[in-house]
């Protein structure tokens, strides 16, 4: 029996529903470091080279299947997989959540402002929540000891329930991961531009092309300069293509 897993990463098989029980479960009773990551491609492709980022998808609580791609694939490959939930749209149940639930809520990272810009909109929102944000971090690869012990500083004064981080991926599931000891008691999740289309400043793709999973390529049309970054999708075309390769080969010896 193969293992339910693609490109050596595990797949789950949750729907949207039991993500958010189990999310609910763990913001009425917060133990530890909870961390929610996102699988798509060019997550998927950063694992195979990349260990660390591997072990902190692998050891993550909660994996979303946040990717068209990341569907298409596991069907190719005869795998069960849960049902898709951007990261976008998990974010917009967090807050949610924490209105309902009366939860403080940080938010790190994007453009600078935007976060602090984006926390006050919610505050207006949603009253029965607490929502702070901070710019963070100018640059996540090299970040200055004054910026990380402003944002502890803020975490422990704060007591956040829960942690947006924008930062951008790997990095921003990288530095979570590495600062979990600080972040106890938190549930934290990487939401990459997230900031920027919630806030308005850049239009997200009408409704019928996030139908068929074609949000990433409008996003390339508007943002051209997105190109380098979608190469990493070339590359995991290649790989699963490499793997169901292999994978006949193997069973024809069977």
């Amino acid at each position: 029996m193969r293992e339910n897993k693609l490109l050596g990463i595990p797949i789950p098989q949750q729907t949207k529903n039991n993500i958010l029980e189990q999310i609910k479960k763990y913001t009425d009773n917060p133990t530890g470091f909870f961390h929610i990551v996102s699988l798509n491609p060019e997550n998927l492709v950063i694992a195979q080279d990349n260990q660390e980022f591997k072990k902190v998808i692998e050891t993550a609580q909660i994996k979303i299947i946040d990717g068209v791609g990341v569907v298409i694939a596991a069907r190719i490959h005869r795998k069960q997989i849960g049902e898709r939930l951007p990261g976008i749209e998990l974010m917009k149940e967090l807050i949610q959540l924490a209105s309902h639930g009366r939860l403080r809520v940080l938010l790190i990272g994007g453009k600078p402002n935007l976060a602090v810009r984006l926390a006050h909109c919610y505050q207006q929102t949603y009253p029965q929540a607490k929502f702070l944000g901070h710019y963070g971090i100018k640059n996540i690869k090299n970040p200055k000891e004054i910026e990380e012990k402003t944002i502890f500083s803020i975490v422990t004064e704060f007591e956040p329930h829960i942690v947006l981080a924008a930062f951008g991926s790997p990095e921003q599931e990288l530095w979570l991961y590495r600062h979990r000891s600080l972040f106890k008691d938190c549930l934290c999740m990487g939401v990459g531009g997230a900031f920027d289309y919630l806030s308005g400043e850049i239009i997200r793709a009408p409704k019928f092309i996030l139908k068929i999973g074609l949000e990433w390529f409008y996003r390339l049309i508007r943002q051209p300069w997105r190109w380098r970054r979608q190469m990493r999708l070339i590359k995991f075309i290649w790989l699963v293509l490499f793997s169901v390769i292999l994978r006949k080969r193997s069973d024809r010896r069977i």
